[in-house]
């Protein structure tokens, strides 16, 4: 394999990780969104 065509396979895979990782930590930090409660609707009234 010559040199360009390792350079290119390089940037390839590290741009491909770097993608990656930058979304698994997005989706790893992100706190949840609150969700309705979906029983207060079946709540007597007080």
């Amino acid at each position: 394999m010559n040199t360009s065509a390792l350079i290119l396979m390089l940037a390839a895979v590290l741009t491909v990780t770097g993608f990656m990782a930058y979304f698994f930590f997005r989706v790893l930090t992100t706190p949840p969104k609150p969700e309705p409660d979906s029983y207060s609707e079946n709540d007597p009234e007080p």
